[in-house]
């Protein structure tokens, strides 16, 4: 069983930053691909970045390109994503997810993540 808790939430006004950050207690980090997703009321949950167990391979969604970063760093088993330009479009509560790694170095589809975390509300205001 993989426990995640997120950390790093709260208010901030728009053009500023945040930073996320994912740990984990019983299992190592590193045999799990990563992601972090959003979601709002009434809208579907969504997939704003990822990155796999070797963290060569990462992936954003359109609209965070250039603008948020994921990282990872499994020595501390811990997974971040730093936001910058934030935008009141990116108010949601935030989740952090664990993939099993596969033997492949790939971003998995979402239905592979197993384990998340509780959520932690990023509040941007205009």
């Amino acid at each position: 069983q993989v426990v995640l808790v997120e950390s790093g939430g709260g208010l901030v006004q728009a053009g500023g930053s945040l930073r996320l950050s994912c740990g984990t207690s019983g299992r190592t980090l590193g045999n799990y691909n990563m992601g972090w997703f959003r979601q709002t009321p009434g809208k579907e949950r969504e997939l704003v970045a990822a990155i796999t167990w070797s963290g060569r391979v990462t992936y954003y969604t359109e609209s965070v390109k250039g603008r948020f970063t994921i990282s990872r760093d499994n020595a501390r088993d811990t997974a971040s994503l730093q936001m910058d330009s934030l935008k009141p479009e990116d108010t949601a509560i935030y989740y952090c997810a664990a993939a099993p790694r596969h033997l492949g170095d790939y971003i998995p589809p979402q239905y592979e993540y197993e384990y998340w975390g509780q959520g932690t509300q990023v509040t941007v205001s205009s």
